[in-house]
């Protein structure tokens, strides 16, 4: 847990080293930069996504528990900003800009709230930790990413303000049938059509000040989906035949990114510049915020407002999580479209699967999938400290 602990207290900003000038592209979360030209728009992007970092000194975890999370909450702050990522894109777009000082919208309050360090949060530190007590990992013990993905994916079910589908594909494999059958449940697919329960009304993650109300037509047709896929993508390294597709992933204009890192030691993945990955740390404790008197939060520390951190590629761990979000129907068509000319890509090796319907080799549909360790983690034990359930591709 050495790797873990490691924080940035004591460093002062200046000493992070400046972003690179380079002429190749930098590309970040589906945005193409130049980093000769556009160095300001670069780090403007970068400090305008949500940045989840160990805190202290918050309510205790299930009333008794830790205070804080430093040296083992980093793969829940992951988990917390590729789904932040996903509210902004849902809530706000995907060109919205955080400035430092300046009044902020409704919706990026709301946003905000989902997050801060209390129970009553939906996406809080403690109720990941907390739902992950559920599925087998106790409060303190390290999250993979398929674990965290399938916390997220039950805990988004409370969230009636957001309504997003959330779909962890499993075995390497997505299958489009399924995800059309989430995010349009009202279609006939063999299964009733779902309604509303009487009574019911949207909540504002816990915060109903500002938040406007949805148009009913956004989700009339499509709710809007955020895709994870739990990926290993090697042994003990990261295989080099994935590493250009990994690359090209943060092209994609669905792209959330990417959670992993080295070993016990979690990274939120954002972008990539050469042979570097960029990406946001959350090995930093801060303080734990609370809201002031009139709503608003003091959202400084929730934004990385020095040069982000980089990677070179192979030294990531090839244990990782993808994420992607389609707010439209068509926007998941035009991914569907992106993969497949991805998996063409000469030299490289595909990440994942993209199949129309479920293969009959499935045993049993992922809806029903838990995280109860069982024979088919054997092998991963062997290669990594943590009980995830994968399937090591073939090459």
């Amino acid at each position: 847990m050495d790797a873990a602990t490691l924080t940035y207290d004591t460093l002062g900003f200046g000493e992070f080293e400046d972003f690179p000038e380079t002429s190749e592209p930098v590309w970040i979360l589906g945005k193409e930069f130049n980093a000769l030209t556009e160095k300001d728009d670069i780090l403007s992007d970068v400090t305008s996504r949500l940045w989840f970092t160990y805190r202290k000194n918050f309510p205790p975890i299930g009333g008794t528990g830790p205070t804080s999370d430093t040296g083992w909450g980093c793969m829940l702050r992951c988990g917390q900003m590729i789904l932040g990522e996903a509210l902004v894109c849902r809530h706000l777009g995907r060109d919205w800009r955080w400035v430092r000082g300046q009044p902020q919208r409704g919706e990026y309050i709301s946003i905000l709230n989902a997050f801060l360090d209390k129970k009553d949060s939906y996406y809080s530190l403690h109720q990941i930790a907390q739902m992950g007590v559920g599925e087998g990992k106790s409060i303190g013990q390290w999250y993979g990413p398929n674990t965290v993905a399938q916390v997220l994916k039950k805990l988004t079910v409370f969230d009636s303000w957001s309504r997003l589908a959330v779909h962890v594909a499993m075995d390497n494999t997505v299958v489009m049938e399924e995800i059309k059958r989430l995010c349009m449940p009202w279609l006939d697919y063999g299964g009733a059509a779902c309604a509303e329960p009487a009574g019911w009304m949207p909540k504002h993650n816990g915060c109903l000040e500002g938040a406007c109300a949805l148009a009913e037509e956004e989700t009339a047709l499509w709710k809007p989906l955020l895709l994870l896929i739990p990926l290993r993508l090697g042994l003990s390294d990261i295989n080099k035949a994935y590493i250009e597709t990994l690359k090209q992933c943060f092209q994609l204009p669905q792209s959330l990114g990417v959670i992993g890192g080295k070993p016990n030691s979690a990274h939120y993945f954002i972008g990539y510049v050469g042979e570097e990955l960029i990406y946001l740390d959350p090995h930093t404790t801060q303080s734990a915020v609370e809201p002031c008197e009139d709503g608003q939060v003091p959202d400084d520390t929730y934004h990385c407002q020095h040069p982000p951190c980089r990677m070179h590629i192979c030294e990531i761990d090839p244990s990782v999580a993808a994420g992607f979000f389609c707010r439209t129907e068509d926007d998941f068509d035009d991914w569907c479209m992106r993969i497949r000319k991805l998996s063409h890509t000469r030299g490289s090796l595909p990440m994942f699967e993209l199949v129309d319907c479920q293969p009959s080799h499935f045993a049993c549909s992922v809806d029903v999938l838990n995280l109860t360790p069982d024979f088919s983690d054997r092998l991963e034990r062997f290669f990594d400290s943590e009980d995830e359930e994968f399937e090591i591709l073939s090459l």
